[in-house]
Formats: C-alpha cells, sequence, structure tokens
C-alpha cells in the first residue's frame, strides 16, 4: 500500500511538470490547463491517502479543475 502511494504521488508530480511545459495557448486554455493538472493531482494524492480509487479520484479532480479554470477566466473577462 504505501509503495501505491508513492507511486501515485511521483506520478502526479510529473505529469504536472509535464504540463507546465505547454506554451502558445491562450489565457482561458492555459487557465483549464492548469486547472486540470492541479486538480487531477490534487485528486491522486487525496484519495491515494484514504485508500480509495486512485484513477477515480485523478478523473474527478481534473474535470473539477478544469471548470474552476474555466470559470476563473469567465470572471476575469467580465470584470474587464
Amino acid at each position: 500500500m504505501r509503495e501505491m502511494r508513492h507511486t501515485a504521488i511521483t506520478l502526479a508530480v510529473a505529469s504536472t511538470l509535464g504540463l507546465s511545459a505547454c506554451s502558445g495557448l491562450g489565457d482561458r486554455d492555459q487557465k483549464m490547463l492548469s486547472g486540470a493538472a492541479i486538480g487531477a493531482g490534487v485528486g491522486v494524492v487525496g484519495t491515494a491517502v484514504t485508500g480509495g480509487c486512485i484513477s477515480c479520484g485523478a478523473v474527478i479532480g481534473g474535470v473539477v479543475g478544469t471548470g474552476a479554470g474555466y470559470i476563473l477566466h469567465e470572471n476575469e473577462e467580465r470584470r474587464k
């Protein structure tokens, strides 16, 4: 079990660093991609710590993070 947690955390960090190299994206796309990466990482770590389904946590966290990034972008656009 401990090895699985270590692997999950390593994969979350590696995928977040890999996605951070994307450039040439619009502001909305960057916010959504960042949200997805952060959400997936939090989902993986959270489910690894609690003993839940790691892939489910990654998917749900990624979806929630993508939505949060989109909402953040839209709120900033309305304020301009």
